[in-house]
């Protein structure tokens, strides 16, 4: 399961980095679709980091 979660997550991310890079490099406007897959996958690259923190520091302190 998780290892499906992070093939998705590589292979979204993937294709909107390259996709936002192609509009760029054009001097095109990025669709509004593009935009907000991009600020959900920093949303959820954000939640996932805060979370994954908070396991290491309560593994750390033994609680």
């Amino acid at each position: 399961m998780v290892e499906f979660a992070a093939l998705t997550y590589g292979l979204l991310t993937s294709v909107i980095l390259s996709a936002a890079q192609r509009n760029r490099r054009l001097r095109q406007p990025h669709p509004p679709m593009l935009c907000y897959a991009g600020y959900l996958l920093c949303g959820l690259s954000a939640g996932a980091a805060l979370a994954l923190g908070y396991v290491a520091l309560s593994q750390l302190s033994g609680a």
